[in-house]
């Protein structure tokens, strides 16, 4: 009888937007089940919006199924950073983007979250009145509060803000992190760009999450705030509502987020454009 439910029944919104600074809109998503990602484009003049969109489409192929593996999902990452490596001049060589997250899994019959994050667009979690960030930041600005060298209410401030350390394409061979998250009933998810995360403040963020009960709404009312507070960067949000996860009767313990392992100034700045590290230190 659980194989004609899917491990979670889902309803969702998204939204984007170029900004007010920004010419071209480089970040791209892919919003049908059981796949929602954001891939926020880097690389100016050498096409980030194609870097991005090259890798929307390859995760597009996965669309339509009930869940997806880990496996899955990181071959999509293979296949997808060879497809952007192989991007001609002109026409994105050089170039790379973010990917982050959640595909729907099934683990041993139940619903779970299993997300993804290359760089610094972001997969935040609204769950039974409980906010949190999962997706951990790849770039100097978290390198640096985690080192204990910068506040972490200074890093939006920061002008290294930008700078990124993992990617697809633009010289990164670096993995995702990958998270195993148990689905709830009434979860929310959201996934953004950092043109977002950028412009709002956290509290601010929840407080859109709370105040928009309909998917779609959320996203446009988060991707409205973000233009009012500036909109320096592209913008895009994705919101995702958990309507029923599907659960065993009986569980031998209680279920817990598992991180899985991998296999391990400029004028930029000025719009807020997504740099990748190699740009202004030289290597990933």
């Amino acid at each position: 009888m659980t194989g004609h439910t899917p491990p979670i029944a889902v309803a969702f919104g998204a939204a984007t937007d170029a900004g007010l600074r920004r010419r071209i809109n480089e970040d791209s998503y892919l919003a049908v089940s059981p796949l929602f990602l954001v891939a926020d484009g880097m690389g100016g003049h050498n096409a980030g919006e194609i870097a991005s969109a090259t890798v929307i489409q390859e995760f597009s192929g996965l669309t339509g199924r009930e869940s997806l593996t880990i496996d899955d999902v990181q071959a999509g990452v293979v296949a997808a950073r060879r497809r952007v490596a192989a991007l001609p001049a002109g026409a994105g060589a050089g170039a790379g983007t973010t990917l982050a997250g959640v595909v729907i899994a099934d683990v041993d019959g139940e619903g779970y979250w299993l997300a993804i994050n290359l760089g610094d667009s972001r997969t935040y979690r609204l769950s039974e009145g409980h906010f949190e960030q999962v997706s951990v930041d790849h770039s100097v600005v978290q390198e640096l509060v985690d080192s204990g060298q910068l506040a972490a209410d200074a890093a939006q401030r920061d002008s290294r803000r930008n700078v990124i350390t993992r990617a697809i394409g633009a010289g990164s061979d670096a993995e995702p992190d990958y998270w195993l998250i148990p689905a709830e009933d009434g979860d929310r998810i959201l996934v953004c760009s950092d043109g977002l995360s950028g412009e709002l403040e956290q509290d601010a963020i929840h407080g859109v999450l709370l105040a928009e009960a309909d998917p779609q709404a959320a996203a446009t009312r988060l991707v409205h705030e973000a233009m009012v507070r500036g909109g320096r960067d592209n913008i895009t949000a994705i919101v995702v509502d958990a309507l029923a996860v599907r659960t065993r009767a009986s569980r031998a313990c209680e279920r817990d987020t598992v991180p899985v392992s991998a296999p391990a100034h400029d004028d930029a700045d000025i719009d807020g454009d997504t740099l990748p590290r190699a740009v202004v230190a030289g290597g990933f």
